[in-house]
């Protein structure tokens, strides 16, 4: 005996719902759980390994397919992939609460990792461990923003963090080779961007050893490229300049 199932309704299992309101309507799409936050933080390229199905649902839990007209009417186009893109960016995850609670607790303790792993105690260049990045976050009140990478929020958490202790992103450990022509004028346009300078050699060719900030590395290596038409070069010797141990307070 066969069931009839009408032709707009689909049934789905173990979903994962994002939901956006446009127009004054409803549309929802269904995806695979934990796969949504890899989308959104850039771990996941694969729309396919996120989307259960390429349909947009009026009601996912009902299998209720959005009309053609109202998707061209709140989207602009009826290109359903492209709508399942822009739902995946701008919708909201619907879970239970439950689920969002143990989502932001792993969120919050990504982000005191990342801080960690990215830190030092600017005096005594000792790292500071996890547990206590964690302690000094709930210190601020900080409060995760469940549709921002952990990347993002990291960066965010140390700015923040800045004002209430000692802490900065560690330096990393450069060497740069440049040619003499170049040398003299390009090391006046490269000093605002080094923290330290270690060694300084001058032969046929100036060397380099110096710390420097990671947010500045793009720009030192654009900079050596494109002032020595490539005859420069920057090679990373350490990610980070830390002393062994953790920090304590």
């Amino acid at each position: 005996m066969s069931i009839f199932t009408p032709t707009n309704q689909i049934r789905l299992t173990n979903v994962a719902v994002v939901r956006i309101k446009k127009g004054g309507k409803r549309f929802e799409i269904a995806c695979y759980k934990n796969k949504v936050m890899n989308w959104r933080a850039g771990a996941e390229k694969d729309l396919d390994e996120v989307l259960q199905t390429n349909s947009v649902f009026v009601n996912v839990s009902k299998g209720q397919v959005a009309k053609k007209d109202d998707l061209t009417k709140a989207f602009g186009t009826d290109d359903q992939t492209e709508i399942c893109k822009q739902i995946l960016a701008k919708g909201e995850l619907q879970v239970s609460d439950k689920e969002r609670q143990s989502q932001l607790e792993t969120m919050f303790r990504d982000i005191a990792t990342t801080v960690a792993e990215k830190c030092v105690n600017p005096e005594t260049k000792r790292p500071y461990t996890v547990n206590l990045i964690e302690r000094a976050m709930k210190d601020i009140h900080y409060s995760v923003k469940a549709n921002k990478s952990t990347k993002q929020q990291a960066l965010e958490v140390i700015r923040q963090l800045k004002e209430s202790m000692e802490i900065q992103r560690a330096h990393m450990r450069l060497r740069l080779v440049l040619p003499a022509k170049e040398a003299k004028r390009l090391k006046e346009k490269l000093k605002p961007l080094l923290q330290v300078v270690e060694s300084e050699d001058f032969d046929e060719e100036l060397e380099m050893v110096c710390l420097v900030d990671p947010g500045c590395f793009r720009e030192i290596d654009e900079l050596i490229r494109c002032e020595t038409k490539g005859k420069g070069t920057l090679e990373v010797l350490s990610l980070k300049d830390v002393e062994e141990g953790d920090e304590k307070f």
